[in-house]
């Protein structure tokens, strides 16, 4: 029986993995795919790739399909996020030079390295894509520090080391691996985790052209079966030394396993010589319900670039909490009783009503105590 071809976009990153192992270890044939990866340098073309048709599918940033849908920055598309990739999984760092400067601070204590940061003067940030989490996160982090003179400058992931490394940059915002091969390289150290400032930020989606989906049910059925599997299969511990080995492999991430660790077995090594650090909950593919596409996550993705008001239900109707239920409900994945929530409530982990009875929530505060309450804004 032949399968249907997929071409699916991806760019080199450790949470890219959910569509690997569904390549690699048949999730996707089982579902009667042929799911094709499409390696991309960059998350614009990535972006161009997937607007003009060349895919059907990709991992984006979770910010692209809000800002593409509302016609911010590049092409205008109308982008669906069918499903969440991963949860947090990202580092902020400094170039030796700057670590130095900023004296010893302890891992992950977010206020105080802003406190740090405010005081040193002016600071070149890397980050890899303007309509990114690791953008939105840096920008929600430093807003609270006004004395802080901090320059964007957009790096791809891929090169994120060597821009750390000529001097390009003096701090980082990046996804795995390539925080780790900063540290690796010896030219930079990792001072806190993106979780540090918003505990559960979704950062990686499984997107698709609203077209697309539309015209292809089945399709996309298959396509959100196949990554589901193969998420819970990440999330199993005895699963990861293959997952680091699959990942590893040249036609994939093509780095050494010491560099992919880190992020998939969450103990980070933050500086050259130092002793790994354990991270709960450092990068999640399934466990807590991670895979649903929360709408009133979309809804704070749309604030925080500045959206009007009349535009933020527009961005919540491009995460499909609705296919979520529908395609995957029948598998028995855990669905919420509602598909938005107020965003950093959840101080510890807490066990909220499910379709299958009660299930667990991971903390989801930001650094700061507040709230994001989805009904404030979309009322207005």
């Amino acid at each position: 029986m032949s399968h249907q071809v997929l071409n699916c976009g991806y760019v080199p990153l450790v949470d890219c993995a959910p569509l690997i192992i569904a390549k690699e270890l048949g999730f996707a044939a089982e579902e009667g795919l042929d799911l094709n990866l499409v390696r991309q340098p960059s998350w614009s073309a990535l972006r161009d790739m997937l607007a003009l048709g060349h895919l059907d599918a990709a991992q984006m940033l979770s910010p692209m399909p809000v800002a593409m849908s509302l016609g911010m920055g590049g092409l205008t598309a109308q982008i669906d996020c069918l499903m969440i990739l991963s949860v947090n999984g990202t580092v902020f760092g400094a170039s030796n030079a700057l670590a130095a400067e900023l004296g010893p601070l302890r891992f992950g204590d977010a206020r105080a390295i802003l406190t740090a940061l405010g005081a040193r003067g002016p600071v070149r940030i890397g980050v890899p894509f303007p309509y990114s989490m690791h953008r939105l996160l840096l920008s929600y982090w430093t807003a609270t520090q006004p004395d802080l003179n901090a320059e964007i400058v957009t790096v791809p992931p891929t090169r994120m080391a060597d821009a750390v490394s000529q001097g390009h940059v003096d701090a980082f915002w990046v996804g795995e691996p390539w925080g780790s091969a900063i540290v690796q390289r010896g030219v930079g150290k990792i001072l806190m985790a993106g979780r540090d400032v918003w505990a559960f930020a979704p950062e990686k989606v499984l997107a698709a052209r609203h077209e697309w989906v539309a015209q292809n049910p089945q399709a996309t059925r298959k396509l959100m079966r196949a990554i589901y599997h193969a998420a819970k299969w990440l999330d199993a511990d005895s699963n990861r030394p293959l997952a680091i080995e699959i990942l590893g492999r040249s036609e994939h991430l093509n780095l050494a396993h010491e560099v992919i660790d880190p992020a998939v077995t969450g103990y980070l090594t933050p500086a050259p010589g130092a002793r790994p650090l354990q991270i709960n909950n450092f990068l999640i593919f399934h466990a807590y319900a991670a895979q649903f596409p929360w709408r009133s996550q979309a809804a704070w993705i749309a604030a925080q670039l500045g959206a009007r008001d009349a535009d933020i239900k527009t961005a919540m109707q491009c995460f499909r909490s609705d296919l979520y239920r529908d395609n995957l409900g029948p598998l028995g994945a855990e669905l919420p009783g509602a598909s938005e929530r107020i965003e950093g409530a959840m101080h510890e982990a807490t066990e909220v009503p499910g379709s299958r009875g009660p299930m667990i929530l991971a903390r989801d505060a930001f650094f700061d105590g507040t709230t994001f309450d989805f009904t404030q804004k979309s009322d207005q």
